[in-house]
């Protein structure tokens, strides 16, 4: 039996019909060395049927869920078999006390992606989905096809933006962050250009509700590495030493310029390890690129689809 605690889906979900109309589904995957890896329920949302192109995968970051793609779930469902899980401890997914790291973050979407078979897949990642999908392609390389990037990085760097430091504060910040909901809160307001409708903030907000299913974002938080003693720094330059092993692949960056947190210095770094990647620079879209603009992310899956060919070979463009 998972180990981890259950989120009740319905009463999260249950007000949100009309913007997430998902039924929940559920894999067990491993749990991560805070519950000696016992298994673990994650939560995904899978919609439409899969074509000869293959699968979109969309990896979400802190402290968004799968909500955060609903725009892209429900114009590309249409066309393809669209995948979006939540991360342990996050949205729908069981709360792991003592928190989930990147590199069983990682171990838990492969572990998806193979009990779901997905193959052939676009992935769509943002914020730190970037290096919990680039990891989960790295070690799955023969499954994935095509990449679409979208405010977020998959390497160390020296930049932390004085508003996430602040969450790292000994004591106060987790206080803050997991008492308070101040990360996630924030969030809702200083993410975009275009100010969010109060029922979408609301709905960003409705998987948190309490000190216990806050837990994983303080502690995503706690996980950016910016030392090389941190215990993910190995994961995440484990990855970024190995990007390049990509290039290969189709890659679409779609970037909101108007991010203070993966600022357009993120999106220079990406191009320097992707030269060939088509980038859309977007002046009037934020950090959640999803609510500013999903149709530029919607546009950039689209024509990434057409460039990838059927097999995981990527064409060069």
């Amino acid at each position: 039996m998972p180990l981890g605690s259950q989120v009740n889906a319905e009463a999260v979900i249950g007000p949100l019909r009309d913007l997430y109309p998902y039924s929940p589904k559920y894999v067990e995957v491993p749990g991560g060395s805070a519950v000696g890896n016992h298994p673990a329920r994650m939560h995904y949302v899978d919609e439409g049927t899969e074509d000869a192109v293959g699968p979109i995968l969309c990896v979400h970051g802190n402290p968004t869920w799968s909500f955060y793609w609903r725009h892209i779930i429900e114009e590309m469902r249409t066309e393809t078999r669209v995948v979006a899980p939540d991360h342990l401890g996050m949205g729908l997914s069981d709360r792991i006390p003592g928190g989930v790291k990147l590199e069983e973050h990682i171990t838990a979407l492969v572990s998806l992606i193979e009990q779901l078979d997905l193959k052939n897949i676009t992935l769509v990642v943002h914020d730190w989905g970037g290096a919990i999908g680039f990891g989960a392609a790295l070690a799955r390389r023969d499954r994935f096809a095509r990449l679409v990037v979208t405010n977020t990085a998959a390497f160390p760097t020296s930049f932390m933006p004085k508003r996430i430091a602040a969450c790292r504060a000994p004591g106060a910040g987790r206080l803050a962050v997991q008492g308070g909901n101040a990360f996630a809160r924030a969030a809702t307001t200083q993410t975009t250009v275009i100010p969010l409708p109060r029922e979408v903030r609301k709905a960003y907000l409705a998987p948190y509700s309490n000190w216990a299913t806050r837990e994983q974002v303080w502690r995503f938080v706690m996980d950016i590495p910016m030392k090389t003693s941190h215990p993910s720094w190995d994961a995440l330059a484990g990855i970024s030493d190995t990007l390049e092993s990509l290039r290969d692949l189709p890659m679409e960056i779609v970037w909101g310029m108007q991010d203070w947190c993966f600022t357009p210095m993120f999106k220079a770094l990406w191009q320097q390890r992707f030269p060939n990647a088509f980038v859309s620079e977007l002046e009037g879209a934020g950090h959640y690129l999803n609510e500013d603009a999903p149709e530029a992310v919607i546009s950039g899956i689209r024509r990434v689809r057409r460039a990838g060919s059927i097999g995981g070979e990527g064409a060069a463009r």
